[in-house]
């Protein structure tokens, strides 16, 4: 049987856990023998987006870039991971609309744990005033009305998210 492709959008906050759980997810669909691939924010920023800054026509441009890369691979039976903070809904909302499978994973947590986690040392520098527009801090992140899977990365463990994320891949027919 052939796999069928489909888009999990993972958004939130700088340090929310979406390569985290991306991280673990591509291990457990490999382990299950998925063709996957993963797009990642900073990997993209700094491959296929260089050219872009952070204002908000530039995020949004980034994200239709990603989002077209994996309506291609999707399209040709891949599962793609896009751990992306993509801060803005209506470019989320744009994104379900153009790839026809679409999974939106919320990956939540309060912007104090984030900032607390600082595993990029971002936070730090955000507010030592070395970088601006940041998404949660002196830039706007819209959440997501209704997700498809919301992961509570303060309050749940890693397994915990990426049991929900699976189930809804097998509750939806992408995975056995």
């Amino acid at each position: 049987m052939k796999q069928r492709g489909v888009t999990v959008w993972f958004t939130g906050f700088s340090g929310a856990g979406k390569s985290t759980i991306a991280t673990a997810l591509t291990e457990e669909l490999k382990s299950q023998g998925c063709d996957l691939e993963v797009l990642d924010g900073d990997e993209i920023r700094e491959n296929l987006t260089k050219d872009l800054g952070f204002s908000k026509e530039d995020r949004d441009t980034n994200i239709r870039r990603i989002g077209f890369v994996a309506k291609l691979l999707t399209r040709h039976g891949v599962i793609v991971l896009v751990p992306v903070i993509s801060p803005y809904r209506a470019i989320r909302e744009e994104m379900r609309k153009n790839i026809s499978d679409f999974i939106e994973v919320f990956v939540n947590a309060p912007i104090s744990v984030c900032e607390e986690r600082d595993v990029k040392g971002l936070y730090k520098k955000v507010r030592a005033g070395e970088i601006k527009q940041f998404t949660g801090i002196d830039d706007p992140y819209e959440p997501p009305l209704n997700p498809e899977v919301e992961c509570r990365t303060d309050l749940e463990e890693l397994p915990e998210s990426v049991a929900k994320i699976m189930d809804k891949l097998k509750e939806l027919g992408y995975v056995a």
